[in-house]
């Protein structure tokens, strides 16, 4: 996937035989496209009708740590929605992400609108947006993100995970494994991407 001159990054498309939506997921700073939470809930989604499209921020695809400038971030989001939307084939068009991917997905719809997106998190975006977080989350205070939810009214979605971490792992005591975990995390967005997104 081309994001600019002279910046080339991988994408993956995994795809049911007739997708209900395509949802283009971008990674957190710390894994690729490829890590194990990336691919368990590609194939989830799959199973589940919606088509995902996977890529690497330009770091991740030079095998570096160092994250980017934001820029050079943003325009890697525009390029995936972009190869998404003509790969999308008519069916409603998600984008978001794991944490910092999430992230430069929604400042990336809040500086100029993604054209045919829904599913971003920001209050400058005015699309519906899903907000999937644990209670265990030591990295999104939950008392914090509720207001925020509130405040956006009818356009935003929360999903509480019980006992789930940043990375929706939960504790054995919780009654649950993180499979169970990451087939309500698909479900969730299966269900919220047929519901709220429009056509591409």
């Amino acid at each position: 996937m081309s994001v600019s001159e002279g910046v080339e990054v991988s994408a993956l498309l995994r795809s049911p035989e007739r997708p209900r939506a395509l949802y283009v997921l971008a990674h957190g700073a710390g894994a690729g496209m490829r890590h194990a939470f990336m691919e368990a809930m590609a194939l989830r989604l799959q199973s589940r009708g919606i088509a995902t499209l996977r890529y690497q921020f330009p770091y991740v695809e030079r095998g570096t740590r160092k994250i980017d400038p934001e820029p050079l971030l943003l325009a890697t989001v525009r390029a995936a929605v972009a190869m998404g939307r003509a790969e999308a084939g008519g069916v409603p068009l998600v984008a978001g992400g794991k944490c910092m991917g999430g992230r430069m997905t929604s400042r990336a719809a809040a500086a100029e609108p993604l054209a045919g997106v829904s599913g971003l998190a920001l209050a400058k975006v005015s699309l519906p947006m899903l907000f999937l977080q644990g209670t265990r989350d030591a990295l999104a205070d939950l008392a914090l993100l509720r207001p925020v939810v509130e405040r956006l009214g009818n356009r935003a979605t929360l999903r509480v995970i019980e006992h789930a971490d940043h990375m929706f792992h939960v504790l054995k005591k919780s009654g649950r494994t993180d499979e169970q975990v990451l087939d309500e995390l698909a479900d969730t967005v299966a269900a919220w991407s047929q519901e709220r997104s429009p056509r591409a």
